[in-house]
This record gives structure tokens, sequence and C-alpha cells, in this order.
């Protein structure tokens, strides 16, 4: 399968500034009525591994951004979230060619924690179950060589 259409309704995902999470290549959303959003990427030969399917490593970093991302719009985008824990089962594989989705559901948003679940799906197919906890935090200057 060498479909390179982006599914009705995704839009090319903006980053703010530079970002880990850009390491995944071109990735779209789509804006739920609840104002969560769904991750959406075509699986590349780039996010495989030897075996020709979806790295886990890959697949774990598109899950955690995903709920990172949504449990910070579920908190009214106030303060940063950061992974205190992220649990996986990885479920199917899946193929390059393949739409690649990122659903979340917000489970319980407390003053200093929030959690929630992630699936991967393409189609109706699962493809990874994880449920992450992410704490609050000020943002943070970045460690530099020259702080020692």
């Amino acid at each position: 399968m060498n479909d390179i259409s982006v599914p009705e309704g995704f839009r090319p995902h903006v980053y703010g500034g530079a970002s880990y999470f850009q390491t995944l290549g071109d990735l779209y959303v789509r804006e739920r009525p609840d104002g969560l959003l769904v991750l959406g990427l075509r699986l590349l030969p780039q996010h495989c591994n030897r075996l020709g399917i979806p790295h886990g490593g890959m697949l774990a970093t598109l899950a955690d951004g995903a709920l990172g991302i949504n449990l910070h719009r579920a908190r009214r985008h106030s303060p940063t979230m950061v992974t205190v824990n992220l649990s996986l089962d990885y479920l199917a594989a899946a193929r390059v060619g393949e739409w690649l989705e990122a659903h979340v559901t917000p489970r319980r948003l407390g003053k200093q924690l929030a959690f929630g679940d992630c699936v991967l799906r393409v189609g109706e197919r699962e493809v990874l179950r994880a449920t992450g906890i992410f704490a609050a935090v000020a943002r943070v200057r970045p460690v530099l060589e020259t702080d020692g």
C-alpha cells in the first residue's frame, strides 16, 4: 500500500518550537468536538524496525506525545505536562502505508496529576494501548553544558 493521502478533516500539526516529537515526521491533527485532538500519520519505512513493522519506540513516542498534548488541552492549557508513568501494551502490527491514529481519553484531571488512556489504531484495528500519568510543572530552562 503506497497511499500517501491524508484523511479528510486532518490538518498538519504545527509544532511549538523544537521538539523530539518532530522526529516522527509529518504529523496531522483533527480536532474533536470536545476540543481534544486525534493525531495521525502515514506510516513510512523510516518508522519501521528490521522486521518492516513500526518500531515500538516510535509507537511509544506517538502515544506519549498524544497523551501529553491532550491532557494539557483537557486542563485548559495550563500548565505544561510531563510524563510520570507510561504503560504500553502492543496489540497488533501495523504496516508501511497505513494511516495510524492516536485517540486519547482523559481519565482524571487533578491539581498536580492527570491520568489518561491512548489507543493507536489503523481503522478499527488497535495497534497499541497506553495508560499515562502526567504531572503539571512550571516551564524550566534547559540545562546547558556550561551550567556545570
